[in-house]
């Protein structure tokens, strides 16, 4: 059967990020203006820093769609970097690369071990490539995949749940009509309680030269049964959609429904029991059950670390001297919460897209979309 396989290139401050999808099928609905609204809700969210107002994501659509619809072949997309007249010569592809070399590597970044393990001397080629920029990549390959998606009924939604130890105390989730409602949110949380707080905390730490984490929940509606298997441990839906997003930049934490809060309860109430109709009226695994989808609601969460590059530097070591030293700085963030949420929404959009066409296959949308409900009929027919 079909699978969806995406790569990006690029570098932060390079002249363009690049991005392939291969494995979509051909006439899936594919506008420009999708993806432009998708890379903006990247950049939104109270807390970010002024890259944000300069970054403009000037992209192309340069392969793999004609007449607005894919057309089976890879797809790609260049995101063009608009400042990258100024950083020309920090950044050539031949010459000698100007500016000041970084030699003070940030604790918590990609600094130190990337330069051990390349042999470089100069961090910049590191943090270039580990940079969360290339998100916006990932962001843009997932917008295609997204509108497949909702081809065949499935929505993802994201929302933050906590920043810092300001958290929402409301038990509302956001369903698939909601999703504008909470990027009306300055930090995209599903409740105004919750926002006040979050926006207060963000204050806080930016007055102190500090930098927050926290924590989002992606939830993906209208998911058929049975994506992932059991059957080999890297066909498990569960653990592919940790993977996708521990890959996201500062995740450090990902549970697929109540997680860590059910390792603290007895097995008599920590399973969603089932019903005559084989439906489940808790849904606290999250809607996954032996590495495959149940059916309905998936719902995953993702703790993300405050950001590493902050205003109050962290002690480190000059590499060029071996002296002690406070490590350098790039513009930076005092959070990017509600941004990642929206990266969250897309590695998990992605990895739907994934295990989809795995199991159904299919050439054209049209194609896919019979299978779908083929297998959908027999599921309600088996009730």
């Amino acid at each position: 059967m079909g699978r969806l396989r995406y790569l990006t290139a690029g570098e932060s401050h390079g002249a363009a990020l690049l991005g392939i999808v291969e494995g979509l099928p051909a006439g899936v609905p594919v506008a420009a203006d999708s993806i432009a609204r998708e890379l903006s809700r990247r950049r939104m969210g109270y807390g970010r820093g002024p890259r944000m107002a300069i970054e403009k994501d000037d992209f192309e659509i340069v392969a793999g769609v004609r007449g607005g619809f894919s057309l089976g072949s890879p797809l790609g997309i260049v995101i063009h970097n608009t400042e990258k007249e100024k950083w020309a010569h920090v950044m050539p592809v031949e010459g000698a690369p100007g500016g000041r070399p970084l030699t003070r590597p940030r604790p918590g970044h990609a600094d130190l071990p990337g330069m051990q393990k390349y042999g470089f001397t100069d961090a910049r080629n590191v943090l270039e490539r580990a940079s969360a920029r290339e998100t916006a990549a990932r962001v843009a390959l997932a917008t295609p995949v997204r509108s497949m998606l909702r081809e065949l009924g499935i929505v993802v939604v994201s929302h933050v749940l906590a920043i810092g130890d300001a958290a929402t105390s409301s038990d509302r989730i956001p369903g698939p009509e909601d999703l504008d409602t909470v990027d009306e949110s300055s930090v995209r949380c599903f409740d105004d309680v919750g926002t006040a707080a979050m926006v207060d905390a963000i204050e806080k730490a930016a007055a102190e030269g500090d930098s927050l984490g926290g924590l989002v929940e992606v939830i993906a509606y209208g998911v058929p049964t049975g994506l992932g298997s059991h059957v080999h441990w890297d066909r498990k839906i569960d653990g592919r959609l940790a993977g996708a997003l521990m890959a996201v930049p500062a995740i450090k934490g990902v549970s697929i429904g109540d997680g860590f809060e059910i390792a603290r309860t007895l097995g008599s109430s920590a399973h969603d029991e089932i019903e005559t109709d084989l439906r489940r009226t808790t849904d606290r695994a999250g809607g996954t059950e032996g590495g495959m989808t149940i059916g309905g609601t998936l719902r995953v969460r993702a703790a993300m670390k405050p950001l590493s590059t902050l205003k109050k530097r962290l002690r480190t070591v000059d590499l060029a001297t071996g002296d002690p030293a406070d490590a350098f700085q790039e513009r930076t963030d005092v959070c990017a919460v509600p941004a990642a949420a929206v990266v969250c929404e897309s590695v998990v959009a992605l990895v739907l897209g994934d295990a989809l066409l795995e199991m159904f296959g299919g050439d054209t949308l049209a194609d896919l979309s019979e299978r779908v409900e083929s297998f959908s009929r027999r599921i309600r027919g088996d009730r």
